[in-house]
This record gives structure tokens, C-alpha cells and sequence, in this order.
């Protein structure tokens, strides 16, 4: 048994002793805790971060509000002087994260692995958080390091001169060693309030193995949400823990963006919403994230019995606070007075000083390769993908790894768009020149995962069936195509057949003839759920995607953003 999983399972038997121990005493004082009624606790909640810690820009840094106008949010500093406002109107309050804190971050966090996050969020006063699927970005050993701590074992100790991991729990209950069952990370946590006991049950989302490069994570299991959730709460219960609250990494695309911070505009049968609905009557309120939608619901739990279903919007601009009021005889939430409430981190509070100082820190050592020019754009590319799912960023992109890997014998190539993280805009960001230059902090920011690129060759046939494997009756992910390939889909085809009039350089694709194809490592390993790329032979690599991307910009100064011709919907 691996340090680590003995360390969950000691988690486990410690937090129940600690439980019992409290109910003993809880017991021993009866009388007097009888005649003060109920406790106030305020959670207060925060998904999606990853590693934004500096104000994020543009579309990615506004909320947009009720009546359609928008709000600047976001900033570790201002998100700590939110907190701490938050804090001071309660005399109880837990800090949880929903998952995603880390990954896929912008440069000033990802460059020294995202150890200035978590810097942050010991500072914030994080109490526990789920793991969510980027937090396996770099492999289960890497989050093993960020909770525990140490030096990088290549990259050593570049942001301070020793990394002490996170002051906080990263719970996962439903990820289990694959060989033994155990559990490869704490499945829940326990924070006492006033003398009364609160479980936190913390997890990804089940589908992590097609979200993250599976070579990272081998030895782990990833089971169903709501069975890990009700096998925890049970135990909660069992060992006299009633308030238990579930911080899962999954949530709901919302059907509008109007109505604000707090409508409840999910979409019918959405993952986030089968789980808050589904999980044990046990559990009071559900804490989601992963969609980077925001919306406030209430749902009904299996006995009927309301129960708040909540997520705010990524990037550190929103913060979910729940308020729950626990009666002292029970334990238990009294359901009908939880208030649940986004709270948009607006910048017009005085930003948090010592939050200021370790970003200032991270900035200051990561300019000089941050800062680096490497190419200029005409015009704002954006990420945004139209009616058909193309997007212009997302076309550069693919065209910049196509053009990187022709000496591999690559003829297309596919970009997934869920790698695309940001726009590249003209005016710059604040770390960036503006008036079109480009730098490679801002390069990063649209591409921080560092993919390694795969050519491969695939069959014509192959080909179609990866395009077919965009269309499934619970999404829609449209591949970003390189210049030369072009398709049709259909809205109303049935699912399998929606693919039409592939042509490549103005030639029908061949079923029978072979393509060398670049893809990167997430998807050649079947990533977003194209196992079709995984049948590919021939393997030769291609180097990183961002520097593709950097060199592709800078051989072509002024660039200027795609058309939008390669993909056309049918009805």
C-alpha cells in the first residue's frame, strides 16, 4: 500500500474519532446546547479557478448581468477581500473548492506547476476542495506532490525555495487504486462548527479518464458520483455526522446566459443535475462545477425534501455561498432556511495585500519568458465556435500543427477544442505589448497543457468514424479542422450517419486509402472520447503544440484570423 493511500485510509479512521470524540462531548453537555437552538454555518465556494490568480481578460473576466450588462470580475486579491467581507457577516464559515483550482492556468501560475495557486488558496484559508479532472493534467503522482509537497522532480523548487503542498484536503471518493480498491485519495473531510460536526464529500467527475492523458493516470479507477457519494454519506451518518455536503466536478450547461449570476436556466437531464438529484437524502446541499456555467437551483432529493444545487463561474469571478442553518439536537440541516446565493467578485474592493504579494512574485519571476514576443496578429482571434462548432482560433491552431509535422507526411490535422482555453486578442493582455503583439504568455494562456503532437496514420474510413464520433446524444464537440479538409454535417441525421461530403484539398476522402493525420496526446490516447484516434499506427512525434503555435505565429506576422469555411451544418 502506496504513503498515500495509507494516509486516506488513516484520514478516514481519524475523522471518525474525531467525530465520535466530538458527539461525546456534545452529548456530555446536552442540556446547555438544547436551549441554543440552531447554528448559522456559511460555505462559501469556488470552481474552475485554474491558476487564474491575475484578473482574468476579456469575455473570460465579465459577468454578464440580468439586464445584459456586464461586470469586470475575478482576481485572487479581490477574491480574498470578497472572502473575508463574506467571513465577517457569519460567525461560522467553511472555505470548499468544486475541483479544477489548478490546470490548464494561465502562465504566471502554470510555470512553476501551478504552486502559486496553491499558495494562494493555504493564504485564502481553503478548508477542503474535490479534485476535479484537470487537477490530474500532469498525472496522479504530480497531484500527489501538490497536496503533500516537494520540489518537481525535474523542474525542482523554481517559485519558492520549498514547496509545502496544499494546507487543504483534495478528497476524490470515487477514485480508487485499480488493482486493490482502495482509496487513492481522501474520499471526505470533517469540519466542526461551533461545536457541531459538517462532512464534505469530495469527487470528480467519473468521465476523467477521456478528459486527462491516460498515461498519467493508469494505476486509478474512476467510479459513478452517486454511488461514491451515498457510500460516504452513509458512513457519515453511521458515525453520527447528519449536515454532509457534496462538492462534485460536475454540472450543467444552462439553456441561457440571461437571467444572471442566479437564475436556474439548466438544461433538462444534465449530468450535474441527475447527480443532485439522485444522490442520498443525506446530503443538504450540492456544491457542482466543470460546466463553467453559473446558475442557483433548488432541486428535490429523492424524499422530496429541497436541497440547493449551485455553481458559480469559472476563473475565480464568482463565489457560491450557501448558508445553512443546523439545529443543535439533530445535527442535521433544517432544510427550509438554507439560503443559497453567486456572489460576483467584483474589483471595486480594496484587493487582499498579502494575496497581491505572492502574485506580484509570480508575475516578477515568470516576465522575462512570459513577456518574450513571438509573433503579431491583425485582429482579434477568437475561440468562440460558430453554428457548425468551428471557431478561427481553433483553425489556427490546427493549421500551425499541420504545418509543424508535414515533415512526418501529415496532411490534416484535428485540434479538440476543449485545449483551446482562451482568445488571443489584439489588444493584448496586461501582461502582453497590445497593437497586435503577441507574446508567449499569451500563447500559453490558449494553450497551457503542453501536448505532445502524434502523426498517425488513419484510414479514410478511420477519419469518418472520428467525425462521427463529434455527434452523441449527449453532446456535440466539434474537432477543429486544418485547412484542406472540409465536411458537411447534418442537424436532423440520425447519430452515426450526420457526416457528409468529406473532401480533402478538394478530393473525396478514400475509405480504403491511408492519411498521416497529427493529433496531440491527449486525443491520440482517446481523449474527449475519440477512441477512433487510438486505432491510428505509424506513431511519429512532432514536438510540443505550443511551440507549433509559436512558431506558426511567427512565421506569419500580421496574421489574421481564419475563415470560417470548413465545416457547414445541413438542417
Amino acid at each position: 500500500m502506496s504513503s498515500f493511500r495509507r494516509l486516506s485510509v488513516l484520514a478516514i479512521t481519524a475523522a471518525a474519532a474525531t467525530v465520535i470524540s466530538s458527539t461525546g462531548a456534545a452529548q456530555a453537555d446536552a442540556q446547555s446546547l438544547r436551549g441554543r437552538g440552531t447554528v448559522d454555518v456559511r460555505l462559501i465556494g469556488i470552481n474552475d479557478l485554474h491558476g487564474n490568480i491575475e484578473p482574468p481578460t476579456g469575455s473570460s473576466g465579465r459577468v454578464i448581468l440580468p439586464d445584459g450588462t456586464t461586470v469586470d470580475a475575478g482576481g485572487a486579491a479581490f477574491n480574498a477581500t470578497h472572502i473575508k467581507n463574506l467571513q465577517k457577516e457569519v460567525k461560522n464559515s467553511v472555505i470548499v473548492g468544486q475541483g479544477d483550482l489548478i490546470g490548464a492556468s494561465p502562465i504566471v501560475s502554470a510555470l512553476f506547476h501551478d504552486e502559486p495557486t496553491i499558495e494562494v488558496l493555504n493564504k485564502v484559508g481553503m478548508d477542503a476542495t474535490a479534485a476535479g479532472n484537470h487537477e490530474f493534467d500532469e498525472g496522479y503522482k504530480e497531484l500527489l506532490r501538490m497536496q503533500r509537497g516537494g520540489c518537481h522532480p525535474v523542474d525542482g523548487c523554481q517559485f519558492s525555495e520549498k514547496y509545502k503542498g496544499a494546507n487543504f484536503p483534495i478528497l476524490g471518493a470515487n477514485v480508487t487504486d485499480a488493482k486493490h480498491g482502495l482509496p487513492a485519495l481522501p474520499p471526505f473531510w470533517v469540519e466542526i462548527r461551533d461545536g457541531i460536526p459538517i462532512g464534505f464529500i469530495g469527487m470528480p467527475l467519473k468521465d476523467v479518464p477521456i478528459l486527462v492523458d491516460p498515461n498519467g493516470i493508469k494505476e486509478l479507477k474512476f467510479g459513478d458520483e452517486v454511488k461514491a457519494a451515498n457510500k460516504y454519506a452513509n458512513l457519515l451518518d453511521a458515525i453520527g455526522i447528519k449536515s454532509i455536503v457534496l462538492l462534485v466536478h460536475q454540472g450543467d450547461q444552462v439553456t441561457s446566459t440571461g437571467g444572471g449570476p442566479n437564475a436556474c436556466n439548466v438544461a433538462a437531464n444534465n449530468p450535474g443535475s441527475v447527480i443532485a438529484t439522485q444522490v442520498s437524502p443525506k446530503i443538504d446541499a450540492v456544491f457542482s462545477g466543470h460546466s463553467h456555467q453559473h446558475y442557483n437551483c433548488v432541486v428535490k432529493d429523492p424524499a422530496g425534501n429541497p436541497r440547493p444545487f449551485i455553481e458559480g463561474l469559472a476563473f475565480g469571478r464568482e463565489l457560491s455561498v450557501v448558508d445553512l442553518k443546523i439545529d443543535r439536537r439533530t445535527r442535521d440541516v433544517v432544510r427550509g432556511e438554507t439560503k443559497a446565493d453567486n456572489k460576483i467578485v467584483t474589483r471595486t474592493v480594496t484587493p487582499d495585500p498579502a494575496i497581491q504579494s505572492i502574485i506580484d512574485l509570480a508575475k516578477t519571476k515568470s516576465a522575462p519568458i512570459a513577456n518574450r514576443q513571438v509573433g503579431t496578429i491583425g485582429a482579434d482571434i477568437l475561440k468562440l465556435q460558430n453554428a457548425a462548432g468551428e471557431s478561427p482560433l481553433g483553425n489556427l491552431i490546427a493549421d500551425s500543427q499541420l504545418e509543424l509535422t508535414k515533415g512526418n507526411g501529415a496532411v490534416l490535422a484535428l485540434m479538440n477544442p476543449g485545449g483551446v482555453r482562451s482568445d488571443l486578442t489584439f489588444a493584448g493582455s496586461p501582461a502582453g505589448e497590445g497593437n497586435g503583439v503577441v507574446t508567449y504568455g499569451e500563447t500559453f494562456t490558449v494553450q497551457p497543457f503542453g501536448n505532445i503532437l502524434q502523426t498517425v496514420t488513419l484510414t479514410g474510413a478511420n477519419i469518418q468514424a472520428v467525425l462521427e464520433q463529434q455527434f452523441t446524444a449527449a453532446r456535440q464537440f466539434v474537432l477543429q479542422p486544418s485547412a484542406g479538409l472540409k465536411y458537411s454535417w447534418s442537424k436532423d441525421a440520425p447519430f452515426g450517419s450526420k457526416v457528409s461530403n468529406v473532401t480533402l484539398n478538394g478530393v473525396p476522402l478514400d475509405p480504403a486509402a491511408s492519411y498521416r493525420v497529427t493529433i496531440n496526446s491527449f486525443l491520440q490516447g482517446g481523449g474527449d472520447g475519440f477512441s477512433e484516434f487510438t486505432k491510428g499506427t505509424n506513431i511519429t512525434g512532432g514536438g510540443i503544440d505550443l511551440d507549433a503555435f509559436s512558431a506558426y505565429l511567427a512565421a506569419h506576422p500580421n496574421q489574421a484570423p481564419p475563415a470560417l469555411d470548413r465545416i457547414t451544418q445541413l438542417p
